[in-house]
């Protein structure tokens, strides 16, 4: 995506009891343009209008949006879709209200990891049934597994972000360490080390922005076999802090508190704040998502050399992702239909052109080997070789999993970062607190 500040991302709601309150006291008007009785009912001539609801919100991401609905609706006069913009800083309260209020979009742009409230909830259609054998096939299993909940498909997974190291070329070719691709990573040894050959007066080998920590940490740890979140034979949800989970917070805290190869400054920001001094050269490498490209372009001084490297190697390269995903609410009168209006807006050509207008990787197969998205320039070709690696967050499926993050996980991981508490404090507070937590939604 091009950034001009810190990406918005979908963030946890209120409780429903609240939004309820809420919803109550706002007109109906209010919640989403238009209104449930007009959706329901057919128009003139008895056109359908669906509305789609997006959370594209850069220049190009939106203009890619906005044709492919021009392109629908010249080509289906019976069944038009009207775009409505939504934000994704409030999209989580703004479908909670919408929901209660008999007011949701019938198409809804959202994310996995934000899905599984309105999924339990039975607010999101199951569209196990309704998917296309050619958009089921397109997109592969480790992708569909985002968007599962209790085995029913409540959503179609479509753009998905790796992370990855952006790196000074420069200051890589003066160390002399090997410069790790796709096919040859780095260990997280291998990445510690070339941290600190990369540290010198006035330079950090790496800054990591960790203003929101949760979803770095556990998503990078699932390259050494390290998961959090466990399944009981229950089916229950546990949290557990194992040492294959211990392997990436122990690296960032080794390299801020004891070896000084990461900048202690760069812990409370987000991505976009640690780039002007990466332009300057105080930090040599930032673990950032695979969209940042863009805004490095856009903002890098003349002549700055960067490159994309791909995210350490534990026992795999695997990562954790939470795509992008199009979903459709229960209340829909016309599922049918908005499930041809999605697999219309993800075919493999406008998929591309969702793709480069936010600049993602898509999920589907076919749209992954077009030649836009597979050429040196920018590193597009980095990114690519890497999606076979993106896997299913294993925390976006847990009920309860925003407040642990909220409550627990964020404050423990950055006063552990930062050094306030160690590792047995870190530990207790995201298992035995962390349960309690839990347990609250699984009774």
């Amino acid at each position: 995506m091009p950034y001009e500040s810190e990406p918005p991302r979908p963030r946890p709601g209120l409780a429903r009891r609240r939004l309820l309150a809420a919803a109550a006291a706002l007109p109906a008007a209010a919640l989403l343009p238009g209104c449930s009785d007009e959706r329901r009912r057919r128009g003139t001539g008895g056109r359908i209008t669906l509305r789609f609801q997006s959370l594209a919100w850069q220049q190009d991401s939106l203009k890619a949006n906005k044709q492919l609905v021009a392109e629908w609706n010249r080509r289906h006069p019976d069944v038009q879709v009207r775009y409505v913009q939504g934000a994704w800083a409030t999209v989580h309260d703004q479908l909670l209200t919408s929901f209660e209020g008999g007011e949701a979009p019938d198409i809804i742009h959202d994310a996995t990891d934000d899905l599984a409230d309105f999924a339990y909830g039975g607010d999101l259609a199951d569209l196990t049934t309704l998917l296309p054998p050619r958009l089921k096939a397109d997109i592969p299993q480790q992708s569909w597994d985002t968007a599962t909940f209790n085995g029913r498909i409540h959503g179609v997974p479509f753009l998905q972000e790796p992370r990855v190291l952006i790196a000074n070329r420069t200051k890589l070719h003066r160390s002399g360490v090997r410069i790790p691709t796709p096919e040859h990573p780095w260990t997280w040894e291998e990445f510690a080390d070339a941290a600190q050959r990369l540290t010198h007066r006035g330079t950090y080998g790496v800054a990591w922005p960790l203003k929101e920590p949760v979803s770095a940490t556990l998503n990078l740890a699932l390259s050494t076999g390290g998961r959090v979140f466990h399944r009981r034979p229950d089916g229950k949800a546990e949290v557990r802090f194992d040492a294959v989970d211990q392997v990436v917070p122990r690296t960032i805290h080794h390299q801020v508190n004891v070896a000084r190869t990461a900048s202690r400054s760069t812990l409370g920001m987000g991505g976009a704040d640690t780039l002007p001094g990466f332009f300057t050269g105080r930090y040599a490498m930032v673990p950032l998502g695979f969209s940042y490209r863009q805004q490095i372009v856009q903002q890098a001084p003349e002549g700055f050399d960067w490159t994309v490297l791909p995210a350490p190697k534990g026992t795999t390269l695997d990562q954790g992702v939470s795509p992008q995903t199009l979903s459709v609410a229960e209340d829909c009168p016309y599922k049918e239909e908005a499930m041809a209006f999605i697999d219309f807006l993800l075919r493999p050509p406008n998929m591309v052109r969702l793709a480069l207008g936010d600049w993602l990787l898509p999920t589907g197969r076919q749209a992954l080997q077009d030649p836009a998205l597979r050429v040196a320039r920018h590193d597009w070709a980095t990114g690519t070789a890497l999606a076979g690696a993106l896997r299913s967050a294993p925390a976006q499926s847990v009920r309860g999993y925003p407040e642990w993050k909220d409550k627990i996980a964020t404050p423990g991981l950055q006063e552990y970062y930062s050094g306030a508490i160690g590792l047995d404090a870190l530990r207790r507070r995201l298992v035995e607190d962390g349960n309690l937590v839990l347990a609250r939604y699984q009774r």
